[in-house]
């Protein structure tokens, strides 16, 4: 995590990608090391989410992907950002991911809606996220 600091908009964090897994009915493979999420955190809590990242799919698609959101980190996340403490508590999330491939097995991808619901897991230093196809 990269702390930026206080900013006009709020307090300005970045968080690596280090990787990750993927894994669904019509899709399986991993999140590969490269991206971040440049988090926003309002001073009222909540933070706003700006990730990318990119897949690899086990039969070697690439796919990137990119979403924004929202989470709730509760009550004087700024505060204890800027103190160096990092909450240990979940939150939970809520974001709208994009998906992109020019793989021709995954192009269906490039044509849906998605909805993302989960949460972040501070000790795992992790997002876990089911993502929906909205019809």
């Amino acid at each position: 995590m990269e702390l930026i600091g206080p900013t006009p908009e709020g307090l300005k964090v970045h968080v690596y990608v280090t990787g990750g897994e993927v894994f669904g009915p019509n899709i399986q493979g991993e999140i590969l090391p490269v991206g971040g999420d440049w988090l926003t955190i309002r001073p009222d809590g909540v933070g706003l989410l700006n990730v990318r990242a990119t897949m690899n799919t086990e039969d070697g698609a690439l796919i990137y992907t990119f979403y924004t959101g929202m989470t709730d980190f509760g009550e004087n996340p700024y505060e204890k950002l800027l103190k160096g403490e990092v909450s240990q508590e979940e939150s939970h999330v809520r974001c709208r991911p994009v998906l992109l491939t020019a793989h021709p097995d995954y192009t269906w991808l490039n044509r849906i809606f998605c909805l993302g619901i989960g949460r972040i897991s501070a000790d795992r230093s992790a997002i876990i996220c089911d993502m929906y196809a909205v019809k």
